[in-house]
């Protein structure tokens, strides 16, 4: 398993007007852009081909990881040596993989766009408005669960109960410590409708058989094609099982999200803010 998917075509209207102008992706979260956390966290869970799902106007994402040998050799010159090899090593993290998304049709159709070069292998889906702080990472523990069960597995998160609304929400059974046998997933119930506080968010290991659903998978809300009416079949079929977490998750797809994440990660890397 080393291909990771991140649907990053999204128009980002949460973050206007300057989503306008720059992708969400780049926006800085203290002194790195979102984009560069969830790679980070996919490198480190062992994933080597960044696959990029993009649209028109997010060539800046490809090309904050691609090298700029101009901009190093100045800052070499200026004696900044340390920040030269740290841009210099953004390339090499991982491949980096671009395929478009030509309409905006839904997170489901934003994977599909995927399927030629994921192939028939087992792979991950990064959402990146979901920054994740966990040791291990997230997506290690999750790829770990898929390795032992050979199931696809999605991340669990326990919410607050004025929060259920805004997610979709799984109805599990609970086997042990963090591991649950989902057997469907609600989108956005009513608190009252919902089946439990456990709301799934941006990290999946999914099999390749999720494109043939896909496929099959007719339009809802919005005409858009969900991948959530896709992991819903999974989950009827008894092929899909939940990952409860422990760790901090900080949504970075709004501003005051945002502002909290570079505050809670400026505070991890020990600067008063």
């Amino acid at each position: 398993m080393r291909k990771a998917v991140f649907p990053v075509a999204g128009l980002g209207t949460r973050m206007l007007p300057v989503s306008k102008a720059v992708p969400k992706e780049i926006l800085p979260i203290y002194d790195r852009p979102a984009i560069h956390y969830t790679v980070e966290e996919a490198v480190k869970s062992g994933f080597s081909q960044m696959i990029f799902v993009t649209s028109r106007g997010k060539e800046a994402i490809l090309n904050y990881f691609d090298r700029d040998v101009e901009l190093e050799e100045i800052l070499m010159s200026k004696g900044k040596r340390e920040m030269a090899d740290f841009l210099r090593q953004l390339s090499s993290l991982a491949e980096f993989v671009a395929v478009r998304q030509g309409v905006p049709l839904g997170l489901g159709h934003a994977v599909l766009q995927a399927k030629g070069i994921v192939g028939e292998e087992p792979f991950a889906v990064v959402l990146p408005d979901d920054i994740v702080l966990s040791d291990p990472p997230l997506l290690q523990q999750m790829r770990d669960l898929y390795l032992r069960t050979g199931k696809s597995v999605v991340a669990l998160y326990r919410v607050k109960k004025e929060e259920i609304p805004s997610f979709g929400i799984a109805d599990v059974e609970i086997k042990s410590d963090g591991l649950a046998v989902i057997h469907d997933l609600v989108e956005k119930p009513s608190v009252e409708e919902a089946p439990s506080d456990l709301a799934v968010i941006g990290r999946y290991i999914l099999e390749p058989k999720i494109f043939s659903v896909l496929e099959r998978t007719s339009p809802g809300r919005g005409g858009e094609i969900q991948l959530t009416d896709a992991l819903r079949v999974l989950a009827r079929e008894g092929e899909l099982l939940g990952l409860i977490f422990q760790g901090t998750r900080l949504d970075v797809g709004n501003p005051v999200g945002l502002l909290r994440a570079s505050l809670e990660i400026a505070r991890k890397r020990g600067i008063e803010v």
